[in-house]
């Protein structure tokens, strides 16, 4: 492998920090933002401008993830702190283009790339690396960061309708338990696990909320601006996360009675799907929100999703809860990976009800084929219900960004038409 020099390490640092904080700025000159959005957006600024650590108590050890369907609670029981290490670093990619083959996708060269060239503490400081099993990119992901940190595999069945399938995903999880144990030095307890579960509860009861703020017609924040704040999800406390989005639905509620709105309701309304939105790769939300569409909803693993689902425990014992960690990690989930899933159509359905969607852009990240293989079948499904769905793929470099630029301005112009047309039928233009 290569060996980097420190003006190398220099150049690394100063393309990827700017990168960084143009998304960023790019972010905030949307429109007005609330206030209660200003922890979400430092977080992010500390981690991938200014390159430091997450904030965590002191000695307290973290365990990079590569997944949402990896339960946090295990790691939070466990006494240390989950960060997710997928990156959408497009310097980080171009280094991790070197050393993976061609047609891997863009997630995993950028994650290779941080790893190797060893600049970012979020991934030098990881006292372990857990990466569920998704996808053929991601074992051999697995393979390779085992040189650089202690790295454990998590299979994921391809199956979530079969017992033997979960019965074997309980395992797994119990087996990730001492290996966690061993690293911090803490046991998992029936009490560190409850109590863990409860405080990803809260989060998930604050995000419930923020939902129905979300969405309102007309809008009350940008998508991207939301996308944001779920990305920096993965590098706070969830006690943290859920007070700072408190305070954010507080102010929502605030602007909604003063009519304080992020734009006009006759913008086109929009449903990003697809492969991983992670930043700092966020041109595509850009995009559409700069050509005049507005996203308003997402369903994507760095979304809604991640968040979406509530735990349900009905037996408190600790094989209980294990057992109903991993089903709300599966059962639920709509991700591409499992063989048959039918869910994520009817999810998809369900948002475009209840976000008022009229048109789905279905992101694709090059040689993500997992996600690939599903569009036809949703095309198929929302032409059924005369609802305009469009395939962008893309790669984490800016190259391509007039090109996505014209394709994306069209579709958001051809909503506007339709939108127009049925106003006309309706009389009220």
């Amino acid at each position: 492998m290569p060996e980097y020099s420190l003006r190398q390490r220099e150049l690394f640092v100063q393309k990827s920090t700017r990168v960084a904080a143009s998304y960023l700025r790019r972010t905030e000159e949307l429109g007005d933002i609330p206030q209660a959005m200003k922890p979400f957006l430092d977080v992010l600024r500390r981690v991938f401008v200014d390159l430091e650590d997450v904030s965590r108590s002191q000695g307290m050890k973290t365990v990079g993830t590569y997944c949402v369907m990896l339960p946090s609670e295990l790691i939070w029981a466990a006494g240390a702190m989950p960060v997710r290490l997928c990156s959408g670093s497009y310097t980080a990619y171009t280094i991790g283009d070197d050393l993976v083959p061609r047609d891997a996708c863009p997630l995993v060269k950028s994650v290779m790339g941080f790893g190797e060239i060893e600049v970012s503490p979020l991934y030098s400081n990881c006292s372990l690396m857990v990466i569920p099993v998704t996808c053929d990119c991601k074992k051999k992901l697995a393979g390779m960061l085992e040189r650089l940190k202690p790295t454990v595999t998590l299979h994921v069945p391809s199956s979530k309708e079969r017992d033997a399938d979960m019965e074997e995903y309980v395992r797994e999880l119990y087996r990730l338990i001492p290996i966690l144990e061993e690293v911090t030095g803490r046991q998992v307890t029936p009490q560190s696990l409850a109590e863990a579960i409860n405080q990803k509860d809260y989060a998930q009861y604050e995000m419930s909320r923020f939902l129905t703020y979300r969405q309102h017609n007309p809008p009350l924040l940008h998508g991207t601006q939301v996308m944001a704040v779920m990305n920096a999800f993965a590098y706070m406390p969830p006690l943290e996360w859920a007070k700072c989005m408190r305070q954010l639905n507080d102010e929502l509620e605030e602007r909604l009675k003063q009519k304080k709105f992020a734009a006009k309701a006759n913008r086109p309304r929009i449903l990003v799907t697809g492969s991983p939105i992670l930043y700092p790769n966020l041109k595509i939300p850009l995009l559409i929100e700069e050509m005049g569409g507005m996203l308003v909803g997402d369903e994507t693993c760095m979304g809604e999703r991640a968040l979406y689902d509530p735990l349900t425990v009905t037996d408190r014992s600790f094989d209980g809860m294990m057992r109903a960690l991993a089903g709300r990690y599966t059962r639920p989930c709509t991700c591409p990976t499992f063989t048959e899933n039918r869910q994520r159509i009817f999810r998809i359905k369900q948002m475009i009800k209840d976000h008022q969607i009229q048109g789905v852009i279905y992101h694709v990240l090059r040689g993500c084929l997992v996600y690939d293989y599903e569009y036809p079948v949703l095309e198929e499904e929302l032409e059924k219900e005369g609802i305009p769905i469009i395939r962008v793929e893309s790669d984490y470099n800016e190259e391509d960004v007039e090109q996505l630029r014209i394709r994306i301005e069209a579709f958001i112009e051809l909503l506007k038409l339709k939108q127009f047309s049925e106003q006309k039928a309706r009389g009220t233009v």
